[in-house]
């Protein structure tokens, strides 16, 4: 397969390099991305006790459809960042919304507290169900 990886062109970004200091001050860890439904399947299959699947849909979605073992940390809670601050950040985590957009600010929130392996699943539970993936109910 190949990847193509783009930063924009010159002609729409700063001519300025960063300076090094600009660059050491950003901390982007390798492990948190954004991967497809099945990706995140097969992470979930071969994981043993330590990963937490992250639903951070509303308790109504969740109760609908949830991939099997989610725990549910509602995005629109007043206090979603602290509640995020809780968990581990040391710990491998499955993340989800319905579609991705949640899930996504939520990767850069958790991003922000430090925690270094997250994988988003891209598209949301609408892939991950698109994609023939199983969930369960109730």
């Amino acid at each position: 397969s190949v990847l193509v990886a783009a930063c924009g062109s010159g002609s729409e970004s700063s001519d300025e390099a960063p300076s090094p200091a600009d660059v050491e001050s950003v901390d982007t860890p390798a492990g948190l991305t954004r991967v497809s439904p099945t990706d995140a399947a097969a992470t979930i299959d071969g994981a043993g006790d330590g990963l937490i699947i992250l639903d951070v849909r509303t308790e109504e979605e969740f109760v609908e459809a949830r991939i099997d073992g989610a725990t549910m940390i509602d995005f629109y809670r007043a206090d979603f960042r602290d509640a995020l601050a809780e968990l581990d950040p040391d710990a491998s985590y499955v993340l989800y919304c319905r579609s991705g957009n949640r899930s996504g600010q939520a990767l850069e929130i958790m991003r922000e507290l430090g925690f270094s392996d997250v994988q988003d699943v891209n598209g949301g539970i609408v892939s991950w169900v698109d994609a023939g993936l199983p969930v369960v109910d109730g």
